[in-house]
C-alpha cells in the first residue's frame, strides 16, 4: 500500500510543473500565431520617414502645408515673403539648409531672367521629379527671383514660376490628391536665397549657369519622405 501511495504522491507533485511547461509552450505559440497576423495586416505608412526628416522639419512642414499648402480647402494658395518668415521662424540660410539633405528626391527649375515661362529641360525634369514620388506624401514648390528689380516685382515673378510649376503638375498628372499634397512659397529675391551649393542639384539648366544670380532665377521641386 505504501508504494502506490507514493506513487499518487509524485504524480500529484509533478503535475503543476507539467502544467505550468504545457501553459508557457501553449502561450509561446499563441504569441508567435499573434504576432505573424499582427505584422502581414498592419497598414503600411503612406510616407517614409528618411533620416533627413528631423524634428525641425517636421514642424516647418506642418506649418507649410498648414499655412502654404492646399490641405484643407483645395484651394491653390501659398505664402510670399513675410509670410513664409511667419511660417518658418528661422534665418533664410537655416530654412535652405533643411532642404540640403532632398538632393535626390528634388530638382531646380530655373528660369530667363525676368521669364516664368517653362522651357522644354524645365518641363522634362518636372515630371522627373514628380513622377518619382516613391510613396512620398508631400511635395514642395519654393520659388524664387534673383536680385534685380523692385520687391514688389520680384514677389510677382516668384509667385508667377511657383504657378507655372503648379500648373503643369495639374495638367499633366491629373493627381486626385494633389489637393493635398503641395506646399507653395514664392520668396521674391527677400528671403531664403539660394547659395552656389544647391548648384549640385539636378537642374532643368544642365551644365548651363549656375551663379548666384542664374541659381535664385528658380523653383526648388522635391517629393518630402515625412510621417506628420
Amino acid at each position: 500500500m505504501i508504494v502506490p501511495r507514493i506513487a499518487t504522491a509524485a504524480v500529484l507533485l509533478a503535475l503543476p510543473a507539467m502544467l505550468t511547461v504545457i501553459w508557457i509552450e501553449s502561450a509561446k505559440a499563441r504569441l508567435t500565431e499573434t504576432s505573424s497576423t499582427a505584422g502581414e495586416s498592419a497598414p503600411v505608412a503612406a510616407a517614409a520617414d528618411a533620416n533627413y526628416c528631423n524634428p525641425e522639419l517636421k514642424r516647418i512642414l506642418r506649418r507649410v502645408l498648414m499655412s502654404c499648402g492646399l490641405a484643407g480647402n483645395g484651394e491653390s494658395r501659398g505664402c510670399q515673403p513675410v509670410q513664409a518668415k511667419n511660417v518658418a521662424t528661422m534665418s533664410g540660410p537655416d530654412f535652405n539648409a533643411l532642404f540640403l539633405p532632398m538632393k535626390d528626391r528634388g530638382g531646380i527649375v530655373q528660369f530667363e531672367l525676368d521669364k516664368s515661362e517653362l522651357d522644354p529641360k524645365a518641363l522634362g525634369l518636372i515630371d522627373k521629379v514628380f513622377a518619382d514620388q516613391r510613396g512620398a506624401s508631400w511635395f514642395f514648390i519654393v520659388a524664387r527671383s534673383s536680385p534685380e528689380g523692385s520687391i514688389e516685382h520680384n514677389r510677382d515673378l516668384s509667385k508667377a514660376r511657383a504657378q507655372a510649376v503648379m500648373n503643369h503638375v495639374r495638367g499633366r498628372f491629373q493627381d486626385p490628391d494633389l489637393d493635398k499634397e503641395v506646399g507653395m512659397l514664392w520668396l521674391g529675391k527677400e528671403y531664403a536665397q539660394l547659395d552656389t551649393e544647391f548648384c549640385r542639384w539636378e537642374r532643368s539648366a544642365g551644365e548651363g549657369g549656375c551663379t548666384s544670380e542664374e541659381i535664385n532665377r528658380s523653383a526648388f521641386i522635391a517629393w518630402i519622405d515625412c510621417q506628420l
